[in-house]
Formats: C-alpha cells, sequence, structure tokens
C-alpha cells in the first residue's frame, strides 16, 4: 500500500504487503525452571491499555519549510498552504499485539503552534502500508509527512506508528486483523489524550479519524472499537473520513489474487477462491512462494503477523470476518467513503459492500462513498484528491482551525 510521506509504492502494494506474512517464521521462546528458596519480589504491576510511558521533542518546523518540502514531491499533498509552524512529539505508550500481549508502541503527535491558550480539533491519522520502519510517523517528522502537514493547518495530529514499527520494530505487525489494529490506534489516542492534560496542549472537544488504504482499514477498525466501548474519544468523534481500504478483507483477498494469477498463470487454477483449502501443505507453500516472489519487496526490514493470510488460504471465510473484516456493522457518526473505480490494489468492491452493509445495518446517508475523479483513479493516483476531499469534508465541521 502507500504510505503519504514515503515515495510510490508499486500497484501491487497492498498485495505486497498481504502476502508478506506467508513467509514469517515464528520465534521459538525456550526457557527452563529455576528453583529458588529465596522470597522472589511480586511481579511488575501489568500496564494500562494507552498508558503513557515517554514522551520526546522532535522539532518545530515552520510553514515555508513545510511549503519547500511539499513541492518537492507533489505526488504526496497537493494545493495545501501550511498556517502555522508545527512542533512535533514521540510519544510511546502501551498497547497489544496480534496476540494479545502487552507491548511498548509509539506514534507521532504534531501540534500547530498557535496563540497561547488557543484550541484546537484533534485529528487522527492513520498511514498507509509501509516495508520500513524508518518511514513510519515518529520516525519520520519532516514537512512533506502528512501529520505534519495536517498540523499545519490547525488540527492536534495523533498518528500511530503501529505495532510492527518504531518503538515496536521487531514484534510482528498485526496486518489486516482488526482487534490489534484499533488497539494500537484508540491506545494512542488515549496516550495523546494524557500528554495533552499535562499541559502540553490544548484540545477543543472535537475528535476526527482519517486515512488511506491501511490507514483506511485502521481508522475503520478504530471506529468500530471505539463505538462499542466507553472512552471518552467516542463522544468526542463527530466525522470519519477513510479512502480506499481493505474493509471488507475477503472480497479484498478475492480480487488481489488476479495480480499474481496473471504473472503465474500454471498456479491460476490453484489459487482460485473457494479451492484454497483442498490444497495440500506442500501446494500451499508452493503458492505462498509465487505470491512472494511476484510481490514481496526486497528491501523490507519489518515483518507481518501470518493469521490473516493463513485464514484467507484455509478458505476459512467465518475467520476471516471474524478477525479481520470490518464493514458489516452500523456507525452512529458520519462515515464519508473514498475510492477509486481503476484501483487493482485494493478493489472498489472492497468500499461498495462497505457502504451496502452499513445501509443494510439502518446507517441510511450516514455513510456515503464518492468516487475519486482522477483519471485513472488508481490507488496511488487517488491519494491527492482523498486528501483534499477529507480537508474538504472536515471543514464545515472542525472548529477553531
Amino acid at each position: 500500500m502507500f504510505h503519504f510521506s514515503t515515495p510510490v509504492l508499486p500497484a501491487a502494494g497492498l498485495a505486497r504487503t498481504a502476502l508478506l506474512a506467508a513467509t514469517m517464521t515464528l520465534a521459538a521462546c525456550g526457557g527452563g525452571d529455576s528453583k529458588n528458596d529465596t522470597p522472589q519480589p511480586p511481579p511488575p504491576p501489568v500496564a494500562t491499555a494507552g498508558e503513557l510511558k515517554s514522551a520526546a521533542l522532535l522539532n518545530t518546523i515552520t510553514p515555508a519549510q513545510i511549503t519547500e518540502a511539499l513541492s518537492k514531491d507533489a505526488s504526496k499533498v497537493q494545493g495545501i498552504v501550511p498556517r502555522y509552524a508545527v512542533t512535533s512529539y514521540r510519544l510511546e505508550y502501551m498497547t497489544s499485539d496480534a496476540q494479545g500481549k502487552e507491548v511498548r508502541a509509539s506514534g507521532l503527535v504534531s501540534v500547530p503552534v498557535k496563540a497561547l491558550g488557543a484550541r484546537s480539533p484533534v485529528l487522527s491519522y492513520q498511514h498507509g502500508t509501509i516495508f520500513k520502519s524508518a518511514e513510519a510517523p515518529s520516525n519520520n517528522a519532516v514537512g512533506s509527512e502528512v501529520a505534519v502537514v495536517m498540523a499545519s493547518l490547525g488540527y492536534i495530529v495523533v498518528a500511530p506508528d503501529y505495532v510492527g514499527y518504531g518503538v515496536s520494530k521487531g514484534t510482528p505487525h498485526p496486518y489486516l486483523l482488526s482487534a490489534p489494529t484499533a488497539a494500537s490506534t484508540l491506545d494512542m489516542l488515549t496516550a495523546a489524550r494524557t500528554w495533552r492534560a499535562q499541559g502540553n496542549a490544548a484540545d477543543n472537544g472535537q475528535l476526527f479519524l482519517t486515512g488511506y488504504s491501511e490507514g483506511g482499514y485502521a481508522t475503520m477498525a478504530a471506529h468500530r472499537a471505539l463505538q462499542a466501548g466507553n472512552a471518552p474519544e467516542r463522544q468526542a468523534l463527530r466525522m470519519v473520513v477513510a479512502g480506499a481500504g481493505p474493509y471488507n478483507v475477503q472480497a479484498t483477498l478475492d480480487g488481489l489474487v488476479n495480480v499474481v494469477r496473471d504473472r503465474e498463470p500454471v498456479l491460476g487454477a490453484l489459487i482460485n477462491p473457494g479451492f484454497l483449502r483442498y490444497l495440500g501443505g506442500s501446494v500451499q507453500r508452493e503458492v505462498r512462494r509465487a505470491l512472494l516472489k511476484a510481490l514481496l519487496p526486497d528491501d523490507a526490514d519489518v515483518t507481518f503477523d501470518n493469521q490473516f493470510i493463513d485464514n484467507f488460504l484455509a478458505d476459512d471465510v467465518q475467520a476471516v470476518a471474524r478477525v479481520s473484516s470490518v464493514h458489516d456493522w452500523k456507525p452512529q457518526v458520519p462515515v464519508r467513503l473514498y475510492h477509486g473505480r481503476d484501483d487493482v490494489t485494493v478493489p472498489y468492491g472492497s468500499s461498495v459492500s462497505t457502504l451496502q452493509a452499513m445501509r443494510a445495518q439502518g446507517a441510511g446517508d450516514l455513510v456515503t462513498l464518492v468516487d475519486c475523479p482522477a483519471v485513472p483513479s488508481s490507488h496511488i493516483g487517488c491519494v491527492p484528491p482523498f486528501l483534499n476531499y477529507m480537508l474538504g469534508q472536515l471543514a464545515p465541521v472542525a472548529q477553531d482551525l
């Protein structure tokens, strides 16, 4: 997939990520009993989800520096004029990994430099798929980073790195697993709320969620989990704007096998959805090998949990729906979907089926879908218009910019 502040990835980016996990080798953990009659101290208290562990100042970037950075790569953000200087911080906090175990994660908070006492709305920005930890928001607080650009318009921007990046590099990234994906986003919001309350920044009680590609998926997963809980952010949420996300994971992966089928015609019949469960272990490994050969970048330095791809290869539709898909539920605040019809990285049908499912649940016109007008309306080509669309949707609602 595509990360706004990194070089443009090939159109098969999401498929790469989806199949990267197939080669994951789980590290074996060893241990043994040590008998000692000496009384041992009690274990340390268990950290709570969203507990703020540390905060570090990264930099302050002026509007002129942001404008200069954007001029060097027009494919990222276009037509945006910064209003404020931006000060950025790296927060470290507690969340959970793909196995539900506690892990220390990190993220970026970018704050517009306003007059003393001025308040700002909070924008939670979820980035698209990346293959290098150096490209995670808290490792990349530069003038062209989307979180920084959005902050220059007046938002306090909270951008989780996700588990597997930043301080949690080395822990498998829970790609397309809804629970840990939502947790990393919502726990970052909790940590950022704690940090703001320490006198570091003042928010105005408004929250918006947004993201594109995997970021769209993370946005939807977080929205669903937030609505099901009782965190303060639930009452603060005003609108969600999500672009080109694989919300319906089954439909997304069914569509993406066509990318590999075209490149590996001999294996084409073997990777038809509905037939995968009948493949023997050796054949499934060969299918994985072929997928990886076609789709995996050689320079990735992060790893991905393999649960979602195993469920797909086993044709376990129920498991995919239970642990991965985030499209079939009823939101209570406006959801603005955005997608390009020519997208072959994340099929357009993922957004269509999300719109249909949410309206069938009774959401009505709270959920809308807008087509990307770019020609062609490819996954990467629709990033700049998505950002402009998102800002246009937030503008009438966001206060104190």
